[in-house]
């Protein structure tokens, strides 16, 4: 702001010494024209005072100087007769003009300008800021900067810039938050829709967890029902088994499928891991077992993992419509069941 307010300002203050300048030139070219056609100079001046009197409170005005700086005519002709002193006013050579820089240095700052002018009256309301002498004659025509009528208009200008600013900036504040408004509101709903699903979702897994309760409650009844025989017979061909023969370095040990937590193919051979937190070995494979195990406690997670009801500690989202099973105790690797496997999983824990 404070540069676009100088521009504009040195714009203005341009204008005023181009005018200056010109009508200047014009009253010295039209004095010299009657002092060439042989009018008497007393007339001469008199006919320039008629014609400035009084345009003293306009932003320029000029004035006639002679040889000596004397006011010969003046807007005020109270001065006229008075001395004008170099050190007294803004003065400089014709080879030597006042730019807007110097003129805006000037009403600012008060300040001498390459020695000029010395400032002994503040005060003062009107500079000099271009001479042009009139030909065929000693008189010079000073062409007048009205100061104080041009810092009035500076600071309307000034005033001007910061009501167009603080517009401006209003407005761009309002449209921010409209704008935010609008791209909140669209975010919102993506939002409020994520977290409808979610909350759907949430709900799907709460139900998961609580079949997997009531199924362990299921498979814990049926256990206690059924009897302390090792195998039992299911259709004509398929057992399945109530214990597993397996290994634990040298030794061979029975365990109970009810004890196992989960079973799972490591480098090709097959562990076992108890809800103790034992681990055990076998020679069978991953799809023997499978065949030989109770369908409701045990379930095929993926092609590493057979995973028992007893040993699900949690069930949770993952991916996309992808499920991920916590145990306990827990696997070295993640178990995941796949987006074609996961209703499948739902159905198993609803039997």
């Amino acid at each position: 702001m404070a540069y676009m307010v100088k521009v504009s300002i040195n714009q203005l203050l341009e204008i005023q010494i181009k005018s200056s300048k010109r009508e200047a030139r014009e009253f010295a070219e039209l004095v010299s024209s009657q002092l060439a056609s042989g009018i008497d100079r007393q007339t001469v001046i008199g006919n320039v005072q008629k014609s400035i009197e009084g345009t003293d409170i306009e932003t320029g005005f000029v004035c006639m100087l002679d040889w000596s700086g004397v006011q010969i005519c003046h807007p005020d002709p109270q001065v006229i007769g008075q001395q004008t002193n170099r050190n007294e006013s803004y003065v400089r050579s014709i080879d030597s003009e006042i730019d807007s820089e110097d003129f805006y240095d000037l009403l600012n700052d008060k300040k001498p300008q390459g020695g000029i002018r010395e400032f002994p009256n503040e005060a003062r309301s009107h500079e000099i800021i271009y001479l042009y002498p009139v030909k065929n004659s000693d008189w010079i025509i000073a062409a007048h900067a009205n100061v104080d009528k041009i810092e009035k208009q500076i600071n309307k200008l000034k005033l001007n810039f910061l009501l167009v600013y603080l517009l401006s900036s209003a407005v761009i504040v309002l449209l921010c938050l409209l704008t935010v408004r609008f791209l909140g509101s669209y975010y919102e709903k993506a939002l409020e829709t994520k977290n409808e699903k979610l909350a759907e979702e949430v709900l799907n897994l709460s139900k998961l967890n609580t079949d997997l309760s009531n199924y362990r409650s299921r498979i814990n009844k049926k256990l206690e029902d059924e009897s302390s025989e090792d195998d039992i017979k299911e259709g004509d061909t398929v057992k399945i088994k109530n214990r597993l023969l397996t290994y634990s370095k040298d030794k061979l040990i029975s365990i109970k499928v009810d004890e196992i937590a989960f079973i799972r193919t490591e480098n090709s051979i097959t562990c076992i891991s108890c809800l103790d937190g034992k681990r055990y070995t076998s020679n069978s494979s991953l799809d023997e077992l499978y065949n030989s195990l109770d369908p409701m406690l045990f379930f095929r997670a993926n092609r590493q993992y057979i995973i028992s009801a007893k040993g699900i500690d949690e069930i949770l989202r993952y991916g996309n419509n992808q499920l991920k099973i916590q145990l306990s105790p827990s696997s070295s690797d993640a178990i995941i069941i796949s987006k074609n496997k996961a209703s499948e999983f739902k159905k198993w824990l609803n039997m």
